[in-house]
């Protein structure tokens, strides 16, 4: 039975009206929702037809939700599942326009792409534009890729997406149609004002609609511009909603976007009942798009709306709600003026449980809170963390443990060093291991292919198609000994030719030969037939190489996978690279190859066959150590956090030393093209001349703001152990991260202070 905190009955309280609440990490606020739900249910008196709408940011909360509600409805004596209804913003945009497809200009069997089919359309309006502008990359490029293939094609054309992605996102969060920008931009034209990145992502965005409208079909973002215009455009049809939803709970508040909340608050009316519940300082999905927690802030501040605090935690120790407290307190002073005018953190700060509360906090160890000074290399401190998780995990086999990284990349390093030293783990990244496996593999099959006399990447693909021995110490070492002998031959064609190198004989035993013979003779003719496969299109070779169709010649030999996981997966990346090569036909066996390299490290996101997308459950997981990224910890929490890789790098704080991943290296004077296309698309609204480089120099700010509070995330998944490291980088020149050196100059203070029994500050 839910027994609600003194700070949680204040909202409980509720029962018409505007309500803000501003909500701490671990505070309850699904729980309080969901009862505040149920006794709206329980105490009002809804009229036939009439809802209360649960709205909420992801599908996956939607369950929780409904679960929720449900389990309290019956507490109270009544039917669950009736009287409300739980949706994210894109399903009851979808419900709003099903309704009226026509006033949103749209046919009756509409179709919605979703986020895959959307990016496929975009990469193919992006190639199209390349192909009608091959000169275009000499203005955006560093002199010295631009004679560059790869750069000036792959990379070039990357970038382009992805700016024109962010582009497309913001006019049409502005409800500005692609007709719209290109006439704003004519009437420019006199003025020469520099607005080529807007032109260019503009004709994009024209040959994107195109499309969607030659399928029937709609992405998510129009959804909700659409729902917006139907309510704006039928006042008979809003007011018949209104009456409907006779109760608007809004969850996760600190993402919405401005249409979002107008949206909402068309809904609401002036005089209705609307609950915004969400934490400004968990706000992390905000660069580069619309979202930003100023909202729900603002919202709390406005006249004419009850705000209310849900400041009590009981999820972490005392010493970590400290610490988490200290970098709210410390940002309100950032260093950095801009970061600082952003408020990137704010107020409440979290409040440990009220005695006698049914979540007390875990009892307070600050020994537990370890900040390392040390400037770690990338490997050093993999290794550290890993064997410390080794001892954790062995000394509390009956609690979890989470590492949290800032990059998927980084996260597929850690498992390496987890698997090496057999620490028992689970993923939540973007790729599981198994299906980066696979990925892997084929890509270093189709690096060999791409260069088929090189004979230490034959000796690799060998390696690769006896994958499944490998922990077989006795197989292990036959292994080694025949990728040595292969990586020695003087002329690769004399192995795939018909007959074998005597350098078998010199390589290994008598007794092994016979066996070894028959192997390399399986391996050489997969190999041959795999060669003459890549006269084939990409994914008719992917599906050759992963022994699940024949080869040119009929022959099917000895597959390279054998677990139906494992092919399925093989299948997937079959259809993958075949979408590549439609949007990209200028692609060939390396570019391949390196896509699916960049698969593999967790650069790209690629979702196989087991790769979980529902729900993650930590508790599930116990005894085991969970490597995911900050982004998808948010939610979650587990007894012991480590935090790694907290350099200038993934947490930069605008800084003249820091690095921006928004900046890609091969791009000309640092320029950061998305932030610099929303600029541009900002310059034709207002009218006002503009600069290149000041929204990148901006974009450094938004995205430091961002990487503070993705930073307190981190900090306040931790319930009872807290660890923080940082590393060099690659480079070797990265430095420790300006809030973690603030962080642990506070903290080494309060052990100093504690070790002296001062008292509190």
């Amino acid at each position: 039975m839910f027994r609600p905190r003194p700070k949680q009955r204040e909202v409980l309280a509720y029962r018409q009206g505007y309500l803000g609440v501003a909500a701490v990490p671990g505070s309850g606020k699904t729980a309080t929702l969901s009862y505040l739900a149920a006794t709206l249910l329980a105490e009002t008196d809804l009229e036939a037809g009439q809802e209360i709408l649960i709205v909420t940011l992801v599908n996956s909360a939607v369950a929780n939700f409904a679960r929720q509600i449900n389990e309290y409805v019956k507490s109270e004596g009544l039917l669950p599942g009736f009287g409300y209804r739980v949706r994210t913003l894109h399903g009851l945009a979808n419900d709003i326009v099903r309704q009226k497809p026509t006033m949103a200009g749209l046919d009756e069997a509409f179709l919605i792409v979703d986020e895959r089919e959307s990016n496929e359309i975009l990469a193919a309006a992006v190639e199209s534009w390349m192909g009608r502008s091959p000169e275009a990359p000499d203005d955006w490029l560093a002199p010295k890729y631009r004679d560059n293939g790869r750069y000036r094609v792959y990379r070039w054309g990357q970038t382009l997406t992805d700016s024109a992605r962010d582009f497309i996102r913001r006019a049409k969060d502005d409800l500005l149609s692609p007709e719209e920008v290109k006439q704003r931009l004519a009437d420019q034209v006199e003025r020469g004002d520099g607005l080529g990145l807007a032109r260019i992502c503009a004709e994009i965005y024209a040959d994107y609609e195109r499309a969607l409208r030659y399928r029937g079909a709609v992405d998510f973002q129009d959804l909700i511009c659409l729902a917006l215009r139907v309510l704006k455009s039928d006042p008979a049809y809003l007011e018949s909603l209104r009456r409907k939803y006779r109760f608007i709970l809004e969850d996760e508040a600190q993402d919405s976007s401005l249409l979002q909340e107008r949206i909402l608050g068309l809904l609401a009316g002036e005089e209705g009942n609307w609950v915004r519940v969400g934490d400004p300082n968990q706000a992390i999905f905000e660069t580069f798009t619309t979202a930003d927690p100023k909202y729900l802030r603002a919202f709390i501040g406005s006249p004419g709306v009850v705000g209310r605090e849900l400041p009590n935690s009981g999820r972490s120790s005392v010493s970590i709600q400290r610490l988490a407290n200290y970098l709210i307190g410390w940002s309100l002073k950032h260093p950095h003026g801009a970061i600082r005018d952003r408020i990137p953190l704010s107020k409440p700060f979290i409040q440990p449980t009220p005695r006698g509360d049914p979540q007390p906090n875990p009892p307070d160890d600050p020994a537990a809170v370890v900040l390392y000074p040390e400037a770690y290399s990338a490997t050093k401190e993999a290794m550290i963390v890993t064997e410390s998780c080794k001892r954790w995990l062995e000394a509390h086999p009956d609690q979890t443990a989470a590492i949290l990284v800032a990059r998927n990349t980084r996260g597929s390093e850690i498992v390496k060093f987890l698997r090496e030293k057999r620490v028992p783990y689970v993923e939540n990244l973007n790729t599981t291991s198994s299906t980066r496996a696979v990925v892997g593999s084929l890509a270093l099959i189709l690096e060999y292919l791409a260069d088929p006399k090189d004979a230490k990447k034959l000796a690799k693909v060998y390696q690769v198609t006896r994958r499944d021995e490998q922990d077989d110490a006795q197989a292990a070492a036959a292994i080694e000994r025949v990728m040595t002998g292969l990586g020695r031959i003087s002329a690769v064609e004399e192995y795939v030719a018909p007959r074998l190198s005597d350098w078998l004989e010199d390589s290994v035993s008598a007794e092994e030969q016979a066996e070894l013979y028959a192997q390399l003779t399986a391996f050489r003719m997969n190999v041959s037939s795999w060669l003459r496969a890549t006269l084939l299109p990409i994914d008719q070779l992917i599906l050759t190489i992963a022994g699940t169709v024949s080869s040119v010649s009929g022959e099917k030999h000895g597959p390279v996978f054998t677990s139906e996981s494992d092919i399925a997966t093989a299948h997937m990346v079959a259809l993958y690279l075949a979408r590549l090569a439609e949007t990209h036909p200028q692609m060939r066996l390396p570019d391949f190859a390196a896509e699916l390299r960049d698969i593999a490290a967790n650069r790209r996101r690629f979702t196989g066959l087991g790769d979980d997308e529902g729900q993650f459950d930590p508790d599930a997981h116990k005894g085991k150590v969970t490597v995911t990224t900050l982004h998808k910890a948010k939610g979650l929490e587990w007894d012991r956090v480590y935090l790694i890789s907290v350099n200038n790098y993934d947490f930069p704080s605008a800084e003249p030393n820091d690095s921006f991943i928004g900046e890609k290296w091969y791009i000309r004077d640092n320029l950061n093209l998305s932030a610099e296309a929303l600029a541009q698309l900002g310059a034709l609204q207002s009218g006002e001349a503009y600069h290149e480089g000041f929204a990148s120099l901006d974009g450094r700010v938004e995205y430091a703001a961002e990487r503070l509070r993705l930073l307190y995330v981190g900090i306040t998944r931790a319930r009872k152990a807290l660890t923080i490291t940082w590393n060099t980088g690659r480079r070797g020149d990265a430095t420790e991260a300006t809030p973690l050196l603030a962080l642990r100059t506070f903290w080494e203070e309060e052990m100093r202070r504690r070790e002296s029994h001062e008292p509190a500050r």
